[in-house]
């Protein structure tokens, strides 16, 4: 030890690893692929977690394809096959049903729940990349959209009989896996304000109206059709209707610019509040 650095404190030199020159062998420990796999490492062992909670995984993987086989094939299976525009309807319903949940849930009740238990706190101290918890849960629900849109487009061509072209498919697919981004950010505004009891139910409360009000299964009377398009989901429909080749209402930039600017306006809220109260 050298005694003059305990003579004069300022003669302490930078440790080797805090070397702000880059010229030590530990300045480029976190390089490109490390940080890469550090990321997918964190977004891998979330989805993990969050297949293994059955509570999640099941209602949001199986109960969208089983409802529009229930309608689409079981009740109105003839009525697909004489009309495919009405297959279709379906098929673009069920199929932005199966991506909203996953977002919404996933980020709402899952973060305050995270937040109450101290976990966002460990997650500062601990040598993590900058973000990695956040687009670990974002890349989660991705997947999720993802095993959503094969397993309904699966059961449109095999069992619905839908007469669905590959590009139909692949744009299909993803405009929704796209699209589950909004609801994602609508879910994390919610996990860092409420509570991890209250946050279920704040979810539900805009979960449930959504889906019913923004036209997403069944035509609305006039007097409805004018709020419809508050709903993002409303917007996400509208993409898929144009994506399958149907009749669609507004412009397609108009609906992207209302799902990015959703994502955009909660998600940056939600950072400065995380930022702030944690």
């Amino acid at each position: 030890m050298n005694v003059t650095s305990f003579e004069n404190p300022n003669s302490l030199e930078t440790p080797e690893r805090f070397d702000p020159s880059g010229d030590s062998p530990l300045a480029d420990v976190m390089t490109s692929a490390r940080l890469l796999r550090a990321y997918l490492t964190e977004a891998r062992f979330e989805s993990l977690r969050m297949f293994r909670v059955l509570g999640f995984s099941l209602p949001f993987l199986f109960l969208p394809v089983a409802l529009y086989l229930l309608f689409g094939v079981v009740l109105f299976g003839d009525a697909v096959r004489n009309d495919p525009s009405t297959g279709k309807f379906l098929f673009a319903a069920f199929a932005v049903f199966g991506v909203m949940g996953p977002g919404m849930f996933g980020f709402g009740a899952t973060i305050a729940t995270e937040r109450e238990q101290g976990l966002l706190t460990l997650k500062r101290a601990l040598p993590a990349p900058a973000g990695s918890y956040l687009l670990a849960k974002l890349l989660m629900t991705m997947l999720f959209a993802l095993i959503t849109m094969a397993t309904m487009i699966s059961a449109a061509l095999l069992l619905g009989h839908l007469p669905l072209t590959f590009a139909q498919c692949a744009r299909v697919t993803a405009i929704n896996i796209l699209g589950s981004l909004p609801f994602c950010a609508i879910g994390l505004f919610i996990g860092t304000r409420a509570s991890g009891k209250a946050a279920i139910a704040f979810v539900n409360l805009i979960y449930v109206p959504m889906m019913h009000v923004s036209g997403l299964f069944y035509p609305l009377p006039k007097f409805l059709r004018t709020i419809s398009p508050l709903w993002p989901s409303y917007h996400l429909q509208q993409l898929v209707f144009a994506a399958l080749g149907m009749t669609f209402y507004g412009k397609s930039a108009v609906h992207l610019a209302v799902l990015g600017g959703v994502t955009v306006f909660l998600t940056a809220l939600s950072i400065r509040r995380l930022a702030r109260v944690g």
